[in-house]
This record gives C-alpha cells, sequence and structure tokens, in this order.
C-alpha cells in the first residue's frame, strides 16, 4: 500500500489536538479539508480513525493504535529532517550534559572554557552528578562516566586516556599512624570515605593483587559527596582517602598528599562522553564531539 503521507500528517494534527478546527488551523488549511483528508484516509484504510460529535474529536480504538504507532517514527523523521536542514548551520541552543564529579579531564575547566570561546552560541548546561542517570529520560544531550559504567547501546568517544584510582593521605597523618601496607589494614585507620547520595552505602574501595580484583568496605570516620571536602580533610591530616589520580595529582606534586598503596592499584579504561545512538546529531551536539576529539 502506497504511503498517504499527507493524510498521515493531516491524521497527526487531528490526534494531537482533538479538534478539526484547531488542526485546521496549525496546518493552515481550511477545516473542510482536513475532514475531507481524514474521510479519505478512512476509506483507504477500510476503518474508522476518529470519532466525531458537535462537541467533540477523539480517537477510535484503530485510530489510537494507529497514533501511537506512527507518532514516534514521524518525530524521528523530522528530526532527521531538521538535522539535515542544519547540517551546515553555526552550532547554537541548549547543549544540557550529565557529568561525573570524577571526571577530572572534563570538569577541570580548559575544556569547557575553550569549546565556550569556539562556540559562543551554545549555552551549555552541566549537571554534575553520579548518582544512576538516564540521560534521554532527564531531557540531556549527553553524559561523561566511566566507561564501564556506560550502557551498551550508547555511542561512547573517549575523553581520557586509562584511570587509576589510588589511597592518599597528608605527610602529618603518616607521621602520626604510618602507612598501611595492605588495603586489608585500611579497617586500622581514620578513612575519608564518599558516597554519591545521601541514603548510598560508602563506596567501596577497589584494588588487585596477583589479577584478582577485591574491594575493602573501609568504615569511614567521615563520609561525604563532596570531592574538595575529601581533599581539604585529607591535606589537613584528617585521614587517608580515595580516588581518581587525576583529581589529587596536583596535591601529590605540591608535597600536600602521599599516594599509598600504589602496588594495588592498576589502571582502567577512562572517562568517555556519550549520547544515544543516532544517525543525526544535532549542530550543537556535533561540535562538542569534535572538540572532545580534538582535546586528546
Amino acid at each position: 500500500m502506497a504511503i498517504d503521507l499527507n493524510g498521515i500528517s493531516v491524521f497527526l494534527a487531528v490526534a494531537e489536538a482533538r479538534s478539526f478546527r484547531v488542526a485546521a488551523e496549525n496546518l493552515g488549511v481550511t477545516r473542510p479539508a482536513v475532514s475531507q483528508t481524514i474521510r479519505r484516509l478512512e476509506d483507504r484504510l477500510g476503518v474508522a480513525l476518529v470519532q466525531r460529535t458537535t462537541r467533540s474529536v477523539s480517537l477510535t480504538e484503530a485510530g489510537e493504535q494507529l497514533y501511537q504507532r506512527i507518532s514516534p517514527a514521524i518525530s524521528e523523521v523530522g528530526m532527521a529532517l531538521d538535522a539535515t536542514a542544519d547540517r551546515d548551520s553555526a552550532p547554537s541552543g541548549l547543549l544540557r550534559l550529565a557529568v561525573s564529579s570524577i571526571a577530572e579531564q572534563f570538569i577541570s575547566g580548559p575544556l569547557l572554557a575553550r569549546f565556550a570561546d569556539a562556540f559562543p552560541a551554545v549555552q551549555v548546561d552541566v549537571t554534575v552528578t553520579d548518582e544512576e542517570f538516564d540521560i534521554v529520560a532527564e531531557g540531556c544531550d549527553a553524559g561523561v562516566r566511566l566507561g564501564e559504567v556506560i550502557d551498551q547501546d550508547m555511542i561512547a568517544v573517549p575523553v581520557s586516556g586509562d584511570q587509576r584510582q589510588g589511597a592518599f593521605a597528608a605527610p602529618s597523618y603518616i607521621e602520626r599512624f604510618g602507612k598501611p601496607g595492605h588495603p586489608s589494614e585500611l579497617s586500622a585507620h581514620r578513612c575519608i570515605g564518599w558516597r554519591p547520595a545521601p541514603h548510598s552505602a560508602p563506596y567501596r574501595w577497589e584494588f588487585e593483587q596477583n589479577g584478582r580484583e577485591f574491594d575493602v568496605a573501609v568504615d569511614p570516620q567521615i563520609t561525604t559527596n563532596d570531592m574538595w571536602l575529601m581533599i581539604r580533610t585529607a591535606c589537613a591530616g584528617g585521614g587517608i582517602t580515595f580516588g581518581m589520580e587525576d583529581t589529587f595529582r596536583p596535591y601529590v606534586e605540591s608535597g600536600q598528599l602521599i599516594p599509598l598503596l600504589q602496588d594495588y592499584c592498576p589502571p582502567f579504561a577512562g572517562f568517555f562522553l556519550y549520547y544515544p545512538s543516532r544517525r543525526n546529531l544535532a549542530p550543537k551536539l556535533r561540535a562538542l564531539v569534535d572538540h572532545v576529539k580534538q582535546w586528546r
């Protein structure tokens, strides 16, 4: 059966407006033209799609089923047409991102600052979160997370190289309490832990020995969801803390913190910019993807 695109467009307008008059106004045609088009489509399909009374318009069961099936497809077609039309246009509009708080290379400043310089018409809205986050459901264009937690149906572009986690403490803490020689000894130390949300359990510190991965459920004396509080407290001698090497590197280089248990902290895949699998990207997101690729 040949597809009646005009009939489908008119049907969608009526289904969404639940009014022949409003549908006609939205389409820029007359009300009789809308009525005739719907009637021709119904005759073609051999089934009633719309119930009309003097006061209201509603869909029949067949009409509702047709609407539910074709509405997403038509929306996707519209997105593809818009992407094609905007292919060579300058990136603009609001770009919403959900970014892990430990994605240091992405949120440290320079990457986003250079992107803003290159694309002044793009407004970037960044939500920093470590909770489980569905970027599609939350209306975000993309996210930045460790590769191991990104869904397989997403497109992922590397933002960083391999990463390592590690334990860190201030020289003043080590002078008072010494260094743990093995992760199992952490239970005898004051620890500064991290949790992603108020009702979440503290993060279990992850290590590896002889190719075997294991984690340690430390009992933190201080727990927070704020990395900077962890760092400042550790620098003040408040205990041993744990996190990404990139985050702690400036404090190690300045001598404020000392890395611990490095033999038990192997590298792993780093951070990725990820977004839903679509054939056509909005210019604003395509610009960010290209920027990230060049940044690395």
